[in-house]
């Protein structure tokens, strides 16, 4: 995801996705393991139930349009269990993509009420619940919620994805590959392609990856799903340098839906790293005036400082706080976000609490990044090296991880180790940041000429 690949399948290369498609419809495809593209699915799968949306590839205009109706019929039909069902997922993907959390609170009610009205059998709300504690960060619950789910029904698109999250999320790699491999004979389809794929890139799987979402793109039958799947695609190419490709994946979501806020997103960051500053400038201000989060806000933030803009930086680092308060009072678990921010751009000794706070719940390659480079920033680099190993272990394809381990080793005194990783994350992804770059290679100048 994640997409920082933030939370869930939103856990991504940076941001998260927000395809648009029809309310009401599940996209199935031919399972990618094994390559059944032309094998006609089951019965069990070939009709999605409402509440089982594919809500995480929604416009936001269709997503606004389809919680209004929603909320006619429920007035009408109050006692319609899955109409709250299907609500409350809504609710949680306006809050996800239009960077609001006080969505979640209406979600939870809604789910509750669909709960009340049918304790028993009601997979929807319990996918709608797993769901909610993904976006909210707390993935254990998401794990609890989405197994309660899959007992009632073994096949819905929500909760086999919401699994998968959470198992990614938990560190809990080998299960998320088992999880997208069942998931995947199960309910193949779009939703489940691109957690696959993710799967496989945090292994260092590129080539799998670049495969099996192109193979999504292939089954995309709507534009929603074209600006969806191009634009995760886009967002793996730009991760790995190849800007030309990425370009030109974003051009083709651009073309699909025109305001698919990832893929302006993806160009304005391909821009930055081929040095079309002002364009990307343009692009990602575009982007924060619709979807104010950290990643984003960061983003924006870095090009400001690459460019001189030092006061419009601190304007937009300002605002990430003003979002974590709100986030944090809606019930979202923002540690690994504030430590990311603050890091770099804030209070380093808080950086590194929420840092600690967020290893100790859940050990992944990004706690462990963040725990390393809140302790290196605040001095502790000796001690950042212990976690290094898990943040950029050998096969490690993530340009940040590696810079982030090179500056540590710089500083612990393992210059030989230091210009390999610098060197490395260069050659991956030489864009990777409009000042992480530059550091880089600035870093390395100086390991090399001495």
């Amino acid at each position: 995801m994640s997409l920082r690949r933030e939370s869930g399948a939103g856990a991504r290369r940076w941001g998260i996705l927000l395809p648009a498609g029809a309310l009401a419809v599940a996209i199935t495809a031919g399972a990618v393991v094994a390559g059944r593209a032309d094998q006609e699915p089951p019965a069990a799968r070939t009709a999605a139930p409402v509440a089982d949306a594919p809500f995480d590839r929604i416009g936001t205009g269709d997503l606004a349009r389809g919680v209004t109706g929603l909320q006619a019929h429920l007035r009408a039909q109050p006692k319609d269990a899955r109409g709250w069902a299907t609500l409350g997922a809504a609710y949680v993907e306006q809050a996800r993509t239009g960077g609001d959390p006080t969505r979640y609170p209406q979600a939870d009610k809604a789910l509750a009420r669909s709960l009340a009205l049918q304790p028993q059998g009601n997979d929807a709300a319990l996918a709608g619940r797993a769901a909610l504690a993904a976006a909210r960060h707390d993935f254990r619950g998401a794990l609890r919620e989405a197994e309660a789910a899959l007992k009632v029904n073994p096949f819905g698109e929500r909760a086999l994805a919401s699994r998968i999250d959470a198992l990614v999320e938990l560190g809990s790699y080998p299960k998320a590959l088992a999880a997208a491999e069942e998931a995947d004979r199960r309910r193949p389809g779009i939703p489940v392609f691109t957690r696959y794929a993710y799967v496989l890139e945090l292994r260092g799987d590129i080539a799998g990856a670049r495969r099996v979402l192109g193979l999504a793109l292939d089954s995309a039958s709507s534009p929603g799903d074209t600006a969806y799947v191009a634009t995760a695609l886009g967002q793996l190419e730009w991760s790995q340098g190849a800007y030309a490709p990425a370009q030109r994946q974003f051009a083709t979501a651009l073309e699909a839906d025109p305001a698919y806020l990832p893929a302006l997103e993806g160009r304005a960051r391909t821009q930055a790293a081929r040095g079309d500053t002002e364009a990307a400038v343009s692009g990602l201000e575009a982007v924060v005036n619709r979807l104010p989060l950290p990643g984003q806000l960061v983003a924006l933030g870095e090009l400001y400082e690459a460019g001189g803009r030092k006061a419009e930086a601190r304007a937009q680092y300002e605002l990430i706080g003003t979002w974590t308060k709100l986030a944090r009072a809606n019930g979202v678990d923002t540690d690994l976000d504030t430590a990311l921010a603050l890091a770099d751009h804030g209070d380093r000794a808080k950086a590194l609490d929420a840092a600690r706070a967020e290893w100790r719940k859940r050990r992944t390659v990004h706690t462990a990044d963040a725990l390393a480079w809140a302790l290196h920033v605040n001095g502790r680099s000796k001690e950042a090296l212990s976690y290094v190993g898990t943040s950029a272990p050998a096969g490690c394809r993530n340009a940040v991880f590696l810079y982030h381990r090179g500056v540590i080793e710089r500083a612990a005194g393992r210059t030989a180790a230091a210009r390999g990783s610098l060197a490395a994350a260069l050659k991956i992804n030489p864009g990777f940041s409009p000042t992480g770059s530059r550091a880089a290679q600035s870093a390395l100048r100086a390991l090399e000429a001495s």
